[in-house]
């Protein structure tokens, strides 16, 4: 049951969002409200939009078919790693992309600085890809996150790097789940941390 008093947030996303391959309660939008909450500030379970396998395209589908009932206090946003995956173009991811921060910023209360975008993670970086094609992958995540970087500036959302981060998955195999593709809760810890971190700044500056 909801509390009247609790902040709302929204996580909009794909398989890092939902922590595929291990339980929900390590994504790191369940990790980062359970952090909100021990320093004393009321969050509600987060709303979570996202499915393995989500393009930017998905997403706007996925949302589309959503009745949303309110407003949020933050949002979040990390889309992007199956356009690359799928050889989708950067330039629709753009526009994509383009939609989905518009959106999330109507959900947002219409604050801009109550989005947060996360950077794709590069799963180069994993025993999941043969090292022939590593440094053609990370060449292309670093790419689609510079779209999504200038497009999160230019509407005035926060920006959360956590590319650097993913990468010590590389010499870390704790942090990454049992089909060595996607994250362990050790590793979502890291990124609830950084997201507790910002969403307190924001919230607190507010009030």
């Amino acid at each position: 049951m909801r509390t009247k008093s609790a902040n709302k947030y929204l996580a909009l996303g794909d398989s890092y969002t939902i922590a595929e391959g291990i339980p929900s309660i390590e994504s790191y939008p369940a990790q980062a409200t359970a952090l909100l909450n021990e320093c004393g500030m009321s969050f509600d379970f987060p709303d979570i939009i996202a499915k393995t396998g989500w393009t930017t395209a998905d997403l706007l589908r996925g949302m589309d078919g959503y009745l949303f009932q309110q407003k949020y206090d933050i949002v979040s946003l990390l889309i992007g790693v199956n356009n690359q995956y799928q050889g989708r173009s950067e330039l629709e991811y753009e526009a994509e992309f383009s939609k989905l921060l518009k959106r999330a910023i109507e959900l947002a209360q219409g604050i801009s600085q109550r989005v947060i975008v996360l950077s794709i993670p590069d799963y180069s970086a994993t025993p999941f890809v043969q090292h022939i094609n590593k440094r053609l992958i990370l060449k292309k995540i670093n790419r689609f996150n510079l779209i999504n970087r200038k497009v999160s500036l230019a509407g005035r959302a926060n920006y959360l790097n956590i590319t650097g981060e993913s990468r010590k998955s590389a010499t870390d195999l704790t942090l990454l789940a049992n089909d060595l593709l996607h994250y362990s809760g050790k590793e979502y810890a890291i990124w609830a941390d950084l997201l507790a971190k910002k969403i307190r700044d924001l919230l607190r500056g507010d009030s």
